[in-house]
């Protein structure tokens, strides 16, 4: 199926790109979340009247975010979960607890823009996740996770 794209959309394309997609991406992922449009004449010629409009939009949302990451870089987070005596975490921390902890700091994060390349803590300690507010900011958080014991 073939879309037009309304927003950057990672290993895609840019704003305004008509791409090829597989049928379910497009009517599952794509046009649900308001990302892409269905690529016809009548679709592409009222996108190249709101071009401007949109472009504007996607311009202030990459300064917004480059703005909460550069506020972001190099923080700290400190999440406190049960853990043994050897230093494992009874559970994990997740992709979701981080992001509550970020947003309690008064960083509005999801948990889909939380990275973590080796899933989820198990251990007490210090870890670095990525945090990506747009899909070309990309910032490191350090995660303190400190050990609670009964």
């Amino acid at each position: 199926m073939q879309v037009i794209l309304l927003d950057k959309v990672a290993n895609l394309g840019n704003l305004g790109d008509v791409v090829k997609v597989k049928d379910g991406y497009a009517r599952n992922f794509l046009i649900p979340s308001r990302a892409a449009r269905r690529a016809t004449p009548q679709a592409i010629q009222e996108f190249e009247i709101k071009r401007a409009e949109l472009e504007k939009a996607a311009a202030e949302r990459f300064a917004a975010a480059q703005a909460l990451g550069e506020k972001m870089s190099g923080r700290t987070v400190h999440i406190t979960q049960k853990a043994g005596v050897d230093g494992r975490l009874f559970g994990s921390v997740t992709n979701n607890d981080i992001a509550e902890a970020l947003t309690r700091i008064d960083f509005k994060i999801v948990k889909a823009q939380v990275r973590m390349p080796n899933g989820p803590l198990k251990t007490v300690g210090e870890h670095t996740v990525t945090v990506a507010p747009h899909t070309d900011v990309v910032v490191e958080v350090k995660v303190v996770v400190v050990g609670e014991t009964d």
